[in-house]
């Protein structure tokens, strides 16, 4: 049988009854929460974690099959959630997590009492009068630069992710992420993740969510936070004055204010 806290990685630390668990985005792993768990730690038990792949994860537990789409990460979660006995929770997610989340929440809403998305998008190709940011040579592009040179790609990519460019310190940390993350799965994760089409499951979630959206988001523009908006229940939307796509690690002031405002 599979241990999934040990294939995830999943470490839990902190006081409070209520359970917070934090879902790091793309290219990252649990680490890149540090900056704002520390001010939830008195009053949430704290739940992170490593997608397989990430951070300190079991790179034996990948397979191509389950993790082909996000519903194989979704399932990562509830798994977690079945061996720590999680109810009534609130899931932070960063980027493609907040779809991994989303999916998770449409299964079993009763796990969750809220969810956080910063910086989502449920879909990153413009389709017809949707913008999301990319066209469809944009991601060949993308993905044909990845599988040449991945390590080039994360150098030159992360920076601009991260945004907040005379913080140079910030693009580094999020390289060395990135260039942390095992190559191969890195690959078809991207694939996943940019390709995907989630809208039609934006209006199947019941769970009340805040949406947490960046200016200046080269990942995900304002007009997707909008739309997620506009497309949902129950969701309250926050516009950042945070730049780039990564505000827990560039503003988390900003972030954990914003997080504590909607909580209360």
């Amino acid at each position: 049988m599979t241990n999934f806290l040990k294939r995830n990685n999943v470490k839990v630390y902190g006081q409070g009854d209520k359970v917070m668990v934090f879902a790091h985005g793309y290219g990252c792993d649990q680490h890149v929460w540090t900056d704002i768990a520390t001010s939830f730690e008195n009053d949430y038990k704290l739940v992170v974690f490593d997608y397989v792949g990430a951070g300190q994860s079991d790179l034996s537990a990948y397979s191509k099959e389950r993790y082909n789409s996000l519903e194989g990460y979704a399932q990562d979660i509830l798994e977690i959630y079945e061996v720590l006995e999680l109810k009534d929770t609130i899931l932070v997610g960063h980027s493609v997590s907040s779809m991994i989340g989303l999916l998770a929440g449409v299964q079993r809403p009763e796990l969750f009492s809220k969810l956080i998305f910063l910086g989502p998008s449920p879909r990153y190709l413009n389709d017809g009068d949707y913008f999301g940011g990319f066209e469809r040579n944009d991601l060949e592009d993308l993905f044909n630069m990845m599988d040449n040179n991945y390590l080039g790609w994360s150098r030159a990519l992360a920076p601009s992710i991260i945004g907040n460019q005379e913080r140079p310190e910030l693009g580094e940390r999020l390289t060395n992420s990135f260039c942390a993350t095992d190559p191969e799965i890195a690959k078809q994760f991207a694939r996943v993740t940019f390709l995907s089409d989630n809208r039609k499951d934006l209006a199947r979630l019941t769970v009340p969510s805040l949406t947490l959206q960046c200016t200046n988001d080269i990942i995900a523009p304002v007009q997707v936070g909008q739309y997620m908006h506009e497309n949902m229940q129950n969701n309250t939307l926050v516009i950042m004055d945070a730049t780039g796509h990564c505000p827990h690690m560039s503003a988390p002031e900003e972030t954990i204010k914003a997080m504590k405002a909607y909580l209360a």
